[in-house]
């Protein structure tokens, strides 16, 4: 019948902290996320543990840097929460292409969401579907910059991981699908020493 007031403190974005852990896991010498609840992002801290990526973890922010050796090969199932996350598939996938041996990335969440693939194939990775739901990834391959296409958010944030990655210079067309997911990207991604910009 009646509201009071309140303060109410919103929680951070888990899958945005989670694609710039993975791309601090793909290209970072040690990189310091802040605002993060880590027990969110179990799951993928499991499985970026489980290529040999070091995480660090404290009350609300997350230190990812690289491991002693390469990275190793690992398997991945989409589940709802507290699973490893549907919409950081895409992006680890691009992480697996880095990876030395097979990956398999299994979806159970969406359908279509190895569009990704084709572009990554095309900068040089070798990934299969094996499945509608299941892909094999085999690395580490070397990654060449090329033109790319966005055909959704979270395939264009894996574009956007495989574009730093690799020698050279990417384009991706249609990267607004990317920005409307990510708040100051350009600007985030640049004050840690990536080469980015919006071109019209």
């Amino acid at each position: 019948e009646k509201l009071s007031g309140c303060r109410h403190t919103i929680i951070p974005d888990r899958i945005e902290a989670g694609t710039f852990m993975i791309l601090a896991s793909a290209v970072g010498d040690g990189v310091l996320i802040d605002n993060v609840i880590p027990q969110h992002l179990e799951s993928l801290i499991a499985k970026l543990r489980e290529t040999g990526i070091n995480i660090e973890t404290m009350d609300d922010q997350v230190f990812v840097s690289p491991g002693t050796g390469s990275l190793k090969a690992v398997d991945i199932k989409t589940l709802v929460y507290p699973g490893f996350p549907t919409d950081l598939q895409q992006p680890m996938t691009t992480l697996l292409t880095q990876a030395n041996g097979v990956s398999t990335v299994e979806e159970t969440i969406y359908e279509n969401r190895f569009k990704n693939t084709y572009d990554l194939n095309r900068m040089g990775a070798i990934t299969n579907i094996l499945t509608m739901n299941k892909l094999e990834v085999k690395g580490p391959k070397e990654l060449k910059g090329t033109h790319v296409i966005a055909t959704d958010l979270r395939g264009g944030a894996s574009l956007l991981i495989a574009g730093l990655i690799a020698e050279g210079e990417t384009e991706i067309d249609n990267c607004d699908v990317i920005l409307r997911g990510y708040g100051n990207l350009v600007e985030k991604l640049s004050n840690v020493g990536a080469k980015l910009e919006i071109t019209e």
